[in-house]
């Protein structure tokens, strides 16, 4: 099975591409792909969750990993009604807010399950080791 990864550096979306983030609960989207969301893809400062343009903020700043989940659950949910629509997930929480692959990425799980949700190869490895699948490299 060959999957589509979310690639490193996003500089333009195709049609029906959402661009996912990690933002903080302030909206404050100075840096990282929160500022790459504002700059390019119409992220909204002071908007730090949600759909914004053609971006989609999830907070990662406010405290531990638990703290991100029901953001991610949160997205599922519009991943799943909006299912001609494609997200591509960045390695939210991997940049500033200072979390790993390995502590992000089984947030993600649920997503190699849904064909409209693209994620970082790195995501995609790791959730496939906890599963107990082979990695191999595509």
């Amino acid at each position: 099975m060959s999957l589509r990864y979310t690639p490193e550096n996003i500089t333009e979306l195709g049609e029906d591409e959402i661009f996912v983030f990690g933002s903080n609960l302030l909206g404050a989207h100075n840096g990282g792909a929160a500022r790459t969301a504002v700059k390019l893809f119409g992220a909204k400062h002071g908007q730090g969750v949600g759909l914004q343009g053609r971006s989609y903020a999830i907070p990662t700043m406010q405290g531990g990993v638990e703290t991100i989940k029901p953001y991610v659950d949160e997205f599922f949910n519009l991943a799943r009604e909006w299912d001609q629509t494609t997200f591509l997930v960045t390695r939210i929480g991997c940049g500033i807010a200072g979390f790993t692959d390995e502590e992000i990425a089984p947030l993600f799980a649920e997503a190699l399950d849904l064909y409209n949700v693209v994620l970082p190869k790195s995501f995609v490895d790791i959730i496939r080791r906890n599963r107990g699948e082979t990695v191999m490299d595509d």
